[in-house]
């Protein structure tokens, strides 16, 4: 688990899917039991407040964005309004949304180019390509997947890459753009 501060009233936190198997929970029950989110976004913050030295007050606004294959961003904000809140009570809204996109990080383009040709012979065609702070990603969006099986998509993926913690926003405000489109069809072409 990854915890930042990013304002003097709100901080992230990025748990792999790895962390939530730690913790006993698979990704289904965050769609299915309330009771252990509740605990597990309960444990979160308490843990979040010690390492940030960040006091947990008044209400809190938790957006929990589940990326496919890199596991979950929590950005909690938190609302200090004019109401009298009990001093164990803290109210918490947690809005859930899943991103429909692929994202893995690469040391070397050769493993991009691997890659490329793996998803190939999928009939996978699309793709973006960026560089970043020295290395190389690649965006696959809800649309280059079409209706294929993501868990296979994310298998071939995985041997040549890692499923990284960036989000699409930061790749396209910071990243050099590499290839804009059809990042699949053109490396396969270029380097076959």
């Amino acid at each position: 688990m990854r915890i930042e501060r990013v304002a003097d009233d709100q901080f992230t936190i990025f748990l792999t899917f790895d962390d939530l198997i730690e913790r006993g929970f698979t990704r289904d029950d965050l769609w299915q039991d309330a009771s252990s989110v509740r605990s597990l976004f309960s444990d979160m913050m308490y843990e979040a407040s010690i390492e940030l030295d960040f006091e947990l007050e008044g209400m809190l606004l938790v957006q929990v964005h589940l990326m496919q294959a890199q596991g979950m961003h929590v950005y909690v904000t938190q609302k200090l309004e004019d109401i009298a809140w009990d001093d164990e009570f803290v109210e918490m809204k947690v809005t859930l949304d899943e991103s429909q996109e692929l994202i893995f990080s690469f040391e070397d383009f050769e493993e991009v180019i691997q890659v490329a040709a793996s998803l190939s012979a999928l009939a996978i065609e699309g793709g973006q390509v960026y560089y970043m702070e020295g290395r190389y990603y690649m965006l696959l969006t809800e649309t280059d997947l079409k209706d294929r099986n993501k868990e296979n998509i994310i298998a071939i993926m995985s041997e040549y890459a890692n499923a990284s913690i960036v989000t699409s926003y930061r790749l396209k405000e910071y990243g050099k753009e590499i290839v804009q489109q059809s990042a699949v069809k053109q490396i396969t072409e270029a380097f076959s």
